[in-house]
């Protein structure tokens, strides 16, 4: 057996080990996997929940009840107030802490209402390269990552995904709208919805991997190198002003060094 089949059984054996499980499922390439993985391994046993709030983009929800109800996976969903949590509308450096640790206590409630042994989420070994605040969140709740136990990473996540036939084998990678904002820049229900809107028009359009963050009142589009040439030409380039600034940005600006996680966190590595 090769050595990503052997993760695969070491992944199996641990959910088989648990009895019962709640998979916080946002519909992304780990926790859609993780979620076809366990209903593979324990069947009814394996429940998802998603946390529905202004932060998570509808047509990332959509995707998400979709392919739990075509895998025939029970999912739950709950409202998450996210303005209610301390320091989340401030938007500080661990603004993700505190957020993700209020969420994680709603579902260990519900897994706990549902008679559910263990919740889980998705996080790889491929997460620990980048600044991850809701990582300590993970860890003070109990919630466990066997994904990263069994020493996948995001690719061999992929290719188990493709061999699977499941639709996010190839999804790009995704997360909550409140990360496209400079650290220290109040977040308001309002500027979520630009960026939901600016993303859902740039994906329209047929660009691929990207985000649209924010500074002030300028929007910084981060694209694929596969992307450039696209964005650059001159009827793109205006539609795009012509979109963005009409959702409410003054300016509108595209990053030259492309498309990279957690670019938000380039300045607290200078710091």
């Amino acid at each position: 057996m090769d050595t990503l089949h052997t993760k695969l059984q070491l992944l199996e054996e641990n959910l088989k080990k648990s009895g019962s499980v709640m998979i916080a499922f946002s519909g992304g390439v780990d926790s859609a996997f993780l979620m076809v993985a366990a209903h593979r391994v324990l069947g009814e046993a394996a429940i998802a929940v998603t946390a529905r709030s202004c932060a998570f983009p509808k047509r990332e929800l959509e995707e998400a009840r979709e392919l739990a109800k075509t895998e025939g996976i029970r999912h739950l969903e709950f409202e998450f107030p996210a303005f209610r949590v301390e320091g989340f509308a401030e938007n500080p450096p661990d603004r993700c802490y505190y957020c993700k640790t209020a969420i994680l206590k709603q579902i260990k409630k519900i897994a706990g209402e549902e008679g559910i042994a263990h919740v889980m989420e998705g996080s790889n070994v491929d997460d620990d390269k980048d600044y991850r605040p809701g990582a300590r969140a993970i860890r003070e709740q109990g919630i466990l990552s066997p994904l990263k136990e069994a020493g996948l990473t995001k690719a061999e996540i992929r290719e188990l995904s493709r061999e699977w036939g499941l639709p996010t084998w190839n999804k790009q990678s995704a997360a909550c709208l409140a990360s496209r904002f400079a650290y220290g820049e109040s977040i308001t229900e309002e500027k979520l919805s630009m960026v939901e809107q600016a993303e859902d028009f740039l994906r329209d359009q047929g660009f691929g991997q990207l985000r649209v963050r924010v500074h002030g009142s300028l929007a910084r589009i981060e694209l694929s190198d596969a992307d450039f040439a696209e964005a650059a030409k001159r009827k793109m380039r205006d539609r795009v002003s012509e979109v963005l600034q009409g959702l409410g940005f003054s300016y509108v600006t595209l990053d030259l060094k492309g498309y990279r996680m957690g670019s938000m966190n380039e300045t607290l590595k200078r710091e």
